[in-house]
């Protein structure tokens, strides 16, 4: 697949109850919407502009997003997010209604798979299928942890002075080849570039921590993933070191026709070299 720069690309920001979100698309509104929404601590930029533009170019109108406390969008001093993570699903959902889309499909990836999910959990209606990257299950218990490299790693953030850019770019480098998989040779080069365009385009990077403190709001519905009434399709890395790969085997144990693809040697992360297979799977997944 040949990825296509030519397709109309829009910046808008979504207001609402005082928020402001950035988001950007690509392609035909006529087309069908896909909704994507990234992870922990990543702005938009996360979902590489050859991904969304590729995903355009096989009929798809492409949205992404900075959450709050990324990228452009409202951002809260740190440690005191004035927000819970449901905020994120219904901020997902503002989106749509922002642009006019009754129903969309989502792309969730890592964190962004939970809020997806919530999302199609509490307003079914507005979801027409699901996609998670590099995600888990909601409200399953008993899937293993991360692996001990990844653990140790992740210890030593409590060490890091988050008043500190520098110190926390090295450590966002680190943490970025910890979670590369081996099917692919790791850019380290690409990924520093990303990351300082990430921290200088934010006014400040260091609230994206506020991402860790958010407790979910279920608003009185209990969240499990085998409530999931859309089509789920699961991405996912064989080696991911955050959420190993029975993560992604347990949405077809609990969700009802749920399918699973899986990156052979992938780890947590969508590679450059796997945006073609990722894109294409997602483009059968999403077909109205």
């Amino acid at each position: 697949m040949e990825a296509i720069s030519s397709s109309p690309v829009a910046d808008r920001i979504v207001e609402f109850n005082g928020v402001q979100l950035q988001t950007q698309a690509f392609g035909d509104p006529a087309n069908p919407p896909v909704l994507l929404i990234m992870g922990v601590m990543s702005s938009m930029l996360w979902w590489p502009e050859r991904f969304c533009e590729a995903l355009a170019a096989q009929g798809r109108y492409v949205i992404r997003y900075d959450q709050r406390d990324t990228g452009l969008s409202t951002h809260y001093p740190p440690g005191k997010p004035g927000y819970s993570f449901s905020d994120l699903s219904d901020d997902a959902i503002a989106i749509l209604d922002a642009y006019g889309i009754e129903t969309a499909h989502l792309v969730g990836m890592s964190m962004g798979g939970f809020v997806a999910q919530e999302a199609a959990l509490r307003l079914p209606r507005r979801v027409r299928t699901l996609t998670l990257i590099s995600s888990s299950p909601v409200g399953v218990d008993g899937l293993p942890s991360s692996t001990a490299a990844y653990k140790a790693h992740s210890a030593a953030a409590e060490s890091i002075d988050w008043s500190d850019l520098e110190a926390i770019a090295d450590f966002l480098r680190r943490d970025s080849a910890m979670l590369a998989g081996i099917g692919h040779p790791h850019d380290a080069e690409a990924v520093s570039a990303l990351i300082a365009r990430d921290m200088n385009r934010a006014p400040s990077f260091v609230s994206a921590t506020n991402h860790f403190m958010l407790l979910s709001d279920d608003k009185g519905v209990t969240l499990h993933a085998s409530h999931i009434e859309a089509p789920v399709l699961v991405i996912h890395g064989t080696l991911d070191p955050l959420f190993p790969i029975e993560h992604a085997e347990a949405f077809k144990r609990v969700v009802p026709n749920a399918k699973l693809h899986r990156i052979a040697g992938g780890g947590h992360e969508i590679h450059d070299r796997d945006i073609d297979e990722v894109v294409r799977v997602i483009a059968g997944h999403t077909l109205s």
